[in-house]
């Protein structure tokens, strides 16, 4: 299987604020990887970069093949990526989201969609506006899954998500990714990492580091937020 995601020696400076420094990674065909850190290690810097949202200082980043820069908009055809806060149109019902989301693509995904609003429990005759924070998640969920990409990038995705919606969304990664997906899941939760996760690495401040193993002792992973939170 070969590579996803190649990045090498990314480096984005925001002047005094923290960037990322001279980060490089590889992410296998067919890989759940877990990207870990807390909060302002870089992770958002790393993904926006990557999906063409972000102009880097220095490195290169090639997904599914493609330059992040130069093929911006041909890489985003084949992503699904979910922010991890998601913002609707408040007045619009929950079906006309996910098919206005669709339209964009050029796309009829209907039957993907229901199929996926089944599994996640969704009303989809509510509006946004009278949805929860885990309903709005699902939302979220359903468009970045809709289309079939080839490779997920999930952002905070289980936030607001009931124990029951947390376990029938990494079904639904599974089967995906059994089908020839691949994702990355950018979480605090180190679980979800050492349940689902086949290779990971941490981000912090602004720097990468690649772990042998995805089965992380939880004293360790805390030590990478306490270090941090000391420089707050």
């Amino acid at each position: 299987m070969g590579n996803v995601i190649e990045i090498d020696h990314l480096t984005k400076s925001y002047g005094k604020n923290r960037g990322v420094v001279d980060v490089s990674l590889r992410v296998k065909e067919g890989d759940i990887f877990g990207f870990l850190g807390p909060n302002g290690a870089g992770k958002s810097t790393t993904i926006r970069s990557m999906l063409g949202f972000l102009r880097f200082d220095e490195g290169s980043i090639k997904i599914l093949g493609m330059d992040s820069v130069k093929d911006h908009e041909r890489i985003l055809e084949n992503v699904g990526y979910m922010p991890s806060e998601a913002w609707f149109y408040d007045s619009m019902k929950v079906k006309d989201v996910i098919r206005y989301a669709a339209d964009i693509r050029g796309l009829d995904c209907s039957e993907e969609a229901g199929m996926l609003c089944e599994r996640m429990k969704m009303d989809t005759n509510r509006k946004i506006k009278e949805l929860s924070l885990g309903n709005r998640k699902k939302v979220s969920i359903v468009c970045a899954m809709q289309h079939k990409p080839k490779l997920f990038i999930f952002d905070e995705p289980t936030s607001g998500l009931d124990p029951l919606m947390q376990k029938n969304f990494f079904t639904l990664i599974n089967e995906y990714v059994d089908k020839g997906a691949t994702c990355i899941l950018s979480t605090h939760v180190l679980s979800e990492v050492n349940r689902y996760c086949k290779s990971a690495a941490i981000m912090r401040e602004g720097r990468l580091t690649m772990l042998d193993s995805p089965d992380i002792d939880e004293d360790a992973f805390l030590s990478f937020y306490s270090e941090e939170e000391a420089l707050v």
